[in-house]
């Protein structure tokens, strides 16, 4: 997706984004899609979901996180912070609804908006998103599985094409999120009962970082959950494209 890159400044923080714009011709031309990455990369780790988004009439935001890509760095990277700052962008934007899909960190952000502001989003698709402890008595399991070949092709492509996510990411940010990801946050596990947008939760199976038991419990506590599961590891929008635009699209209303 070919657009100009715009900068708004918070109180802690600049958030940079790209807006397709409106384009009409289809039945939900004013609900856009904010497309959210994970962490490490860009915006442009969506732009060959969003250019297909745009071609079907649909408005296409990209944002890129707090400390990535062209969004500036700060002093604290707590995971309500994530959401908290795509919140604040559907405000300034004006949006009434809006289809939220984040992958991995992206997932938290989406996720915690949709808890937040449950009337704002319409359709919550959350791409192997690591789901937290809900207690001290837990312990984090991740799956082992090396990454296959056409994997790696993928993963070592996409860093040759867009180089800037690399450089551009804030390292401090690792042991913040690391330091998170092992202790429990039990307010997120509170807050999913307030989602009411239909969620499709996208799990990249025995190479993925989604616990399977903790994605039961997830289930159980939206009102309307759809898990799909596939035979990749981590990425699933880079490394099983055309399966995944598959089951989104459709979800979308595309």
């Amino acid at each position: 997706m070919e657009s100009a890159v715009t900068r708004v400044e918070f109180e802690d923080v600049q958030i940079a984004y790209r807006d397709s714009g409106a384009t009409g011709g289809h039945l939900y031309s004013d609900i856009p899609v904010m497309l959210v990455h994970g962490m490490g990369g860009d915006g442009h780790t969506w732009d060959r979901f969003a250019t297909q988004l745009v071609r079907r009439g649909r408005r296409v935001i990209i944002p890129d996180l707090r400390g990535h890509g062209r969004s500036g760095h700060t002093a604290s990277y707590r995971f309500p912070e994530f959401g908290a700052d795509l919140l604040r962008l559907c405000d300034r934007l004006e949006l009434e609804t809006v289809d939220l899909v984040g992958h991995s960190l992206g997932g938290y952000a989406i996720s915690w908006l949709a808890m937040e502001r449950p009337q704002l989003v319409r359709r919550l698709v959350i791409e192997e998103q690591p789901l937290p402890l809900r207690s001290g008595d837990e312990q984090m399991r991740f799956t082992r599985r090396l990454p296959s070949i056409p994997e790696l092709w993928h993963a070592t492509t996409s860093v040759i094409r867009h180089p800037r996510a690399v450089l551009a990411f804030d390292r401090s940010m690792t042991g913040m999120a690391l330091e998170q990801f092992r202790k429990p946050y039990p307010e997120w596990w509170e807050g999913l009962s307030d989602i009411t947008a239909p969620t499709l939760f996208l799990r990249g199976g025995p190479g993925g970082m989604v616990d399977p038991d903790k994605l039961e419990q997830m289930c159980a506590s939206l009102p309307d959950c759809t898990v799909r599961t596939f035979g990749c590891g981590h990425s699933i929008h880079r490394d099983r494209y055309h399966r995944f635009e598959a089951e989104v699209l459709p979800f979308l209303g595309q």
